[in-house]
């Protein structure tokens, strides 16, 4: 049985990837000496704790998205579960770019409310689902 809801949440765990990748290039000059300044210091300093931040992040409030994804697995999603699910990996895409590239907390706080209201939605969704 084929359930879309798989490719959004595989695409947030491309996302996790991609900063853990981010956060190994980041850290390689301090770890590995590659790619330090002539100086001897880190260029990635000062967003290597925003990147570490942020996909600590990514083990949060997203578990909440990828157990209600579990829990409407075994149905076909509606266009509604679906456009909520996609909100949220956009919102983290969104998220993760704000956090990482400024330092505008404010920005931040909105954007991770859209990722919340979208996860209150699916969970919503698979309540009503379960319910039938």
């Amino acid at each position: 049985m084929h359930n879309a809801l798989i490719f959004p949440m595989a695409a947030h765990v491309a996302l996790a990837a991609l900063l853990y990748v981010l956060l190994t290039v980041a850290r390689a000059p301090a770890v590995w000496g590659i790619g330090r300044r002539v100086d001897g210091g880190n260029p990635w300093a000062d967003v290597e704790p925003r990147i570490s931040a942020n996909l600590s992040n990514q083990f949060e409030w997203p578990l909440f998205f990828h157990a209600a994804c579990l829990a409407l697995l075994p149905f076909p999603p509606g266009p509604m579960t679906l456009a909520l699910a996609w909100l949220f990996v956009a919102g983290r895409v969104l998220h993760s770019t704000v956090q990482i590239l400024t330092r505008n907390v404010r920005l931040r706080g909105i954007v991770f409310t859209l990722n919340f209201l979208a996860v209150l939605g699916l969970w919503v969704e698979a309540v009503g689902t379960w319910s039938r």
